[in-house]
C-alpha cells in the first residue's frame, strides 16, 4: 500500500535571519490510541473478536518491554528496540539521581520500506499565526515528542512566547488520568518567540500528555484581548 504525507512549509527557527530557510512541518491526520489501532485491524476482516485482538496487542507489549529489560535487543520488523543506560557511574555505583535506564526505538526492515514508497505532498506555506513546528528532548535528543521528567524539553515555533495577564497564560501539560499539570514560570528558562524550553516536571507519570502553549503574545507589543492557545501531543515513558 502506497501513502502520502502532507506538510506545511514553515520558517526554520535555527535560521531566524534568513526568511527564505523554510521547513516541513507535518500536516497531522490526528492522534490513535490501541483502541484505534483494534478498529483499524477489525477493518482487515481479520474475523478475530475485539478482545482477542486486544489481548493480543497487550501480550505483545507485555512480552516486548520484559525481554527488554531482561537485557535483548529486539527487532520486529516494524521496529528495533534496545535498552540503553545514561549518566556518569561515580565510584562504581548505580544513582537513581544521576543514572537512568531507557529504550532506543528505530525503523526496522518493514517501516524503511514502506517509507521508501510513501511520496509527500507540499500544501504550501502555513497561513501566518501560531504554531509549534518542533519539540526536542534534552536528555535523548528525540524529536518525537517524548519527554524526560525533570529534563529540559524545548518546543519550536512561532508566536510561542509567554506573554499576558490573563490567568489562561502559561503551559499545561494534561492527562486523562493525571488532569491537568499548570507549569510555575520558573520551569520556563527560555521564552521566546520562536523557541520555548522547558523543565518537565519530576513526577510526572508515564502516559500520553497534551502540551498547550497559551499566550497572548503578538510581536507587535500590543497584547491580544483574548489569548489565543496552540497543543502537540507528548509522551513520558
Amino acid at each position: 500500500m502506497k501513502h502520502t504525507l502532507k506538510g506545511w512549509l514553515v520558517d526554520n527557527t535555527l535560521t531566524v535571519d534568513d526568511k527564505e530557510d523554510k521547513i516541513l512541518m507535518l500536516d497531522s491526520a490526528g492522534s490513535l490510541t490501541m483502541a484505534d489501532i483494534i478498529e483499524e485491524m477489525k477493518r482487515e476482516d481479520t474475523g478475530l473478536r475485539t478482545e482477542t485482538l486486544e489481548h493480543a496487542l497487550k501480550l505483545f507489549n507485555r512480552v516486548t518491554a520484559d525481554l527488554l529489560l531482561r537485557g535483548f535487543s529486539v527487532n520486529t520488523g516494524l521496529f528495533h528496540a534496545v535498552p540503553q543506560f545514561r549518566g556518569a557511574i561515580v565510584n562504581g555505583a548505580w544513582d537513581p539521581e544521576r543514572n537512568s535506564i531507557y529504550v532506543s526505538f528505530t525503523q526496522d526492515k518493514d517501516l524503511r520500506e514502506a517509507i521508501a514508497e510513501t511520496s509527500v505532498d507540499i500544501l504550501g506555506d502555513k497561513a501566518s499565526g501560531m504554531y509549534i513546528s518542533g519539540v526536542k528532548d534534552a536528555a535523548t535528543q528525540a524529536t518525537d515528542g517524548t519527554m524526560t521528567p525533570g529534563r529540559n524539553f524545548t518546543i519550536s515555533g512561532r508566536l510561542l512566547k509567554v506573554a499576558g495577564e490573563d490567568p489562561k497564560v502559561g503551559i499545561t501539560i494534561r492527562n486523562e488520568e493525571a488532569g491537568e499539570t499548570l507549569l510555575p514560570a520558573d520551569m520556563l528558562t527560555v521564552n521566546n518567540p520562536s523557541q520555548l524550553v522547558i523543565l518537565v516536571p519530576a513526577d510526572l507519570a508515564p502516559g500520553e500528555y497534551t502540551l498547550t502553549v497559551t499566550t497572548q503574545y503578538t510581536g507587535s507589543g500590543t497584547p491580544l484581548k483574548t489569548p489565543r492557545s496552540v497543543s502537540r501531543q507528548v509522551y513520558v515513558n
